[in-house]
């Protein structure tokens, strides 16, 4: 991305942290300040920062920002159980989290300060190079789909939630090869889901691909598959927040039944898919990964921006309602055409993610693909 895209967390000049609090926006641009841990922990929690990858992020710059406070063992430990709570779904977490352990525990707690924000960095930047690979695999397939279309015809992706810039360090995931096309000149439309109950495709999918000038339309959440039946979506591109061994995935609640239409109406249905969100240990995504679930307010209030400005909270459901808030869901293997990842784009199944990432495999205790 161009330098003038503000990232969504920033080291300060003082050793400290800044992220853009994603809380604020669409209707204002805040910049937040993070300097200790319990803030970092909070700013994931309240979901100020989202997205699997930029989780990860901001918890690596936690476990940098504890360190300043307290570089003991004790203290490295503390860090990583407040932190390591914050968010139950996304692997990213506990990813980023080991990775700080594995740099800083071997060294003394006069060296863990300087270190750890180094470390952190890395992470941040990794980040960045797997999410512009993403961008070139996820390009061709773009390209691949529109040279098949009739001349002069655009090119409709729907996405689902918030996998954008706004949801790693920069670029985003599913929109990395969204933002390459519209560089490249490829005539690029985007449908927006909503994404209740928190709307995160509204506020923020639309809000950044505005920011870049990429043409969109924001859509309910119902409307994709009728969209599909009527030839209006040329492929859906998603995020993920954990991805099995055998190629489930989960993602933001709704995602399993965009795929499904997907599938009825010969949509190609990809996968934008970091590395870290693999998580070899897990087989059965159905079963065994730990499903978000959120407060009720989520659902029984909304949240907008008043005609004459003010920022409003309304009840949408009857008083005393029960309500049940799941913030994610699986999507199985044998519904995704493909996992965009930064070493290509391979199929969803055991054996292409093994041979893709095999150093992640084997850390997991997975050598055999057929295993």
């Amino acid at each position: 991305m161009s330098d003038d895209c503000v990232r969504p967390i920033r080291r300060t000049e003082t050793e400290g942290v800044e992220i853009i609090d994603q809380t604020r926006l669409p209707h204002a641009f805040v910049l937040r300040r993070l300097t200790t841990l319990e803030e970092a922990a909070e700013a994931i929690e309240a979901m100020r920062v989202r997205g699997a990858p930029l989780i990860g992020a901001t918890a690596a710059y936690g476990v940098a920002l504890a360190m300043a406070e307290n570089a003991s063992d004790a203290g490295l430990a503390a860090a990583q159980a407040r932190l390591i709570r914050t968010r139950p779904t996304a692997i990213n977490l506990a990813w980023a989290l080991e990775t700080m352990r594995a740099r800083l525990a071997p060294l003394s707690p006069a060296e863990r300060p300087a270190a750890a924000f180094a470390a952190a960095d890395a992470v941040a930047e990794e980040d960045v190079a797997i999410c512009a690979a993403i961008g070139s695999h996820g390009l061709a397939i773009l390209s691949d789909i529109l040279a098949k279309k009739p001349a002069g015809s655009r090119l409709n992706v729907l996405t689902h939630c918030n996998a954008g810039r706004l949801a790693t360090v920069d670029w985003g995931t599913a929109t990395a090869p969204i933002y390459m096309a519209h560089a490249a000149g490829l005539p690029i439309h985007v449908w927006v889901d909503e994404t209740r109950p928190r709307n995160q495709g509204a506020s923020l999918t639309a809000w950044e691909l505005a920011e870049r000038g990429v043409p969109h339309t924001v859509i309910p959440d119902n409307t994709g598959g009728h969209l599909m039946q009527h030839g209006l979506v040329d492929v859906a591109i998603v995020g993920t927040d954990r991805t099995t061994a055998n190629g489930d995935v989960c993602n933001k609640i709704g995602t399993y039944l965009k795929a499904l239409a997907a599938r009825d109406n010969g949509v190609p249905f990809y996968v934008a898919l970091p590395s870290p969100t693999i998580d070899f240990r897990v087989a059965d995504g159905i079963a065994e990964i730990p499903i978000e679930e959120r407060g009720a307010e989520e659902v029984s209030h909304m949240s907008g921006l008043t005609a004459d400005g003010r920022m409003e909270t309304v009840r949408i459901v009857p008083e005393g309602a029960r309500v049940a808030n799941y913030g994610f869901d699986v999507t199985p293997a044998r519904l995704i055409t493909g996992l965009i990842t930064e070493r290509g784009v391979i199929r969803a199944e055991r054996a292409a993610l093994v041979a893709a990432f095999p150093e992640a495999a084997r850390a997991a205790g997975i050598g055999d693909p057929g295993r």
